[in-house]
């Protein structure tokens, strides 16, 4: 585990299909974004989860994406935003063969298809959240 510019880097994760990955977490007061990347490491991403308040022309937006080689696909965009900044959230992400299903704390869901095949997730890094606890059942 480690704690860099802000964020947080897990590696070893070990997040397979048919299993739900919960973060929980604070949003900071002047956030105008951030993110929750799942996958092998920081350059092949599953998902890259990026609630947005206010950044990239993007207001009260969930931007979700994968990235194979550095190189992101393209960009899905969600309106339901439930993020509040200032307050604590909650992102369940239940992992399938074919798709992610995203919870929202607010009760909302949504799914982003698989683009990368991978054994395991071994690799999860928070950017502008504060971390509160990950768990995996």
């Amino acid at each position: 585990m480690a704690d860099v510019s802000g964020g947080l880097i897990l590696n070893n994760l070990n997040w397979q299909p048919g299993q739900c990955l919960e973060v929980k977490g604070f949003i900071p007061k002047d956030s105008k974004t951030f993110a929750i990347n799942l996958g092998q490491n920081n350059s092949n991403y599953l998902i890259h989860f990026n609630p947005r308040f206010n950044h990239e022309k993007d207001t009260n937006k969930i931007v979700c994406n994968s990235k194979k080689a550095d190189v992101y696909g393209a960009e899905q965009r969600e309106s339901s935003f439930p993020f509040q900044q200032g307050t604590e959230t909650t992102v369940c992400f239940d992992y399938q063969t074919d798709k992610i299903n995203i919870k929202l704390s607010s009760g909302k869901q949504f799914s982003f298809p698989v683009r990368l095949t991978l054994p395991c997730v071994s690799f999860l890094a928070l950017r502008g959240l504060e971390y509160r606890s990950i768990t995996i059942e």
